[in-house]
């Protein structure tokens, strides 16, 4: 699936300190897609950055336009608010 990047979503994510090869991994195979406000979708994966605590890596897509376009990406402990359970 082809995704764009938007100018936004590149300065959180280096703002926030998440690796392109992160997103890559949650847009590539997330562990759950939610819905959000209007045509976006939260893909998000809990992932360990390498100091041993769980966090929830969020990316944020607008699925309305071809190519989707990631509108922001970001990490949160709060796992619990976010993570739906099936």
């Amino acid at each position: 699936m082809t995704f764009k990047i938007s100018l936004h979503a590149e300065s959180e994510m280096r703002r926030r300190h998440i690796s392109g090869n992160f997103v890559d991994s949650v847009l590539d195979c997330p562990q759950q897609i939610v819905e959000e406000y209007g045509d976006k979708k939260a893909y998000q994966s809990q992932i360990d950055f390498g100091n041993g605590k769980i966090y929830l890596l969020r990316v944020i897509v607008n699925e309305a336009v071809n190519p989707k376009i990631v509108v922001t990406v970001y990490k949160t402990s709060k796992i619990d608010k976010y993570w739906r359970q099936l």
